[in-house]
């Protein structure tokens, strides 16, 4: 497990958008040797996606070769609702690189039968050869995707109720009301990226501190879903410097020392 912490978010997620670069460029990709990335939505990402599109447009980094799986969408919002995560996903990403539309898959929160499209969903991923590296984010009581305190640390993609403070955090959204914000949505499970080669969790602000602390520093606990990454094999966590508040000093100490050898190796 790895450690690495930037002084503010902006640099977290250039480091975070350099890591997938590279890791896209080193793979190279071609007609039949697709690099299959899992992707997040929420505002964490933004600033590496902007990164990324940045990196495309100077001619740096062609996604033609990429396929994509993001890890969630609200269930019962239309497609074309600007909170669905199909919209949040072609306006600020997909839109504004040079990806094949059939190789965007995100969940259909409207299929008729919520749990094959689920099930499809695995399906596509193992066709794909699976996830090459899995990119996620977490809220700030340590869920990753839509796997919210007390799932299973084996799950795979599924339908999930969302925990209230998921609906508060996401209120924001939705004008502040609570009426408006979904409270079921389709996840990949945490045995779904955990399958990945490699997965990167991007953890930023002072609010996602203490989820921080429980992902690193305690035991695995599938009250902190997040926890389940210190048993992979290849994990990162890309954080700035408010999100290690709730951190042992010895600890960031550690990962910062760590992490300035390793630069100095690379």
């Amino acid at each position: 497990m790895r450690l690495v912490i930037l002084d503010n978010y902006d640099l977290a997620s250039e480091w975070a958008a350099k890591y997938i670069c590279n890791r896209i460029i080193q793979f190279k990709p071609g007609q039949d040797r697709y690099f299959t990335l899992g992707l997040p939505t929420g505002s964490t990402p933004l600033g590496c996606y902007k990164k990324l599109i940045e990196y495309h447009k100077n001619g740096h980094l062609s996604f033609k070769y990429v396929k994509t799986f993001n890890m969630d969408e609200y269930v019962g919002l239309p497609r074309n609702h600007p909170e669905s995560y199909h919209s949040y996903m072609w306006n600020n990403f997909f839109k504004h690189i040079d990806i094949d539309p059939n190789n965007a898959h995100i969940l259909d929160g409207n299929a008729a039968d919520l749990q094959a499209e689920c099930d499809a969903f695995e399906k596509k991923i193992k066709e794909a050869g699976g996830i090459d590296l899995f990119v996620g984010g977490i809220g700030p009581d340590g869920h990753i995707a839509f796997n919210e305190p007390g799932s299973s640390l084996v799950s795979r993609t599924r339908l999930k109720t969302l925990a209230m403070d998921t609906i508060l955090a996401n209120a924001k959204y939705f004008d502040g009301d609570l009426s408006k914000v979904p409270t079921m949505a389709l996840t990949v499970g945490v045995g779904t990226v955990m399958d990945a080669r490699e997965v990167m969790i991007l953890i930023t602000g002072a609010h996602k501190a203490f989820a921080l602390y429980k992902a690193i520093e305690e035991g695995v606990n599938h009250m902190w879903t997040v926890s389940a990454f210190q048993q992979h094999p290849r994990t990162i966590f890309v954080c700035d410097e408010d999100a290690t508040l709730e951190l042992r000093v010895k600890t960031v100490k550690y990962f910062k020392g760590k992490n300035f050898i390793e630069e100095l190796n690379f």
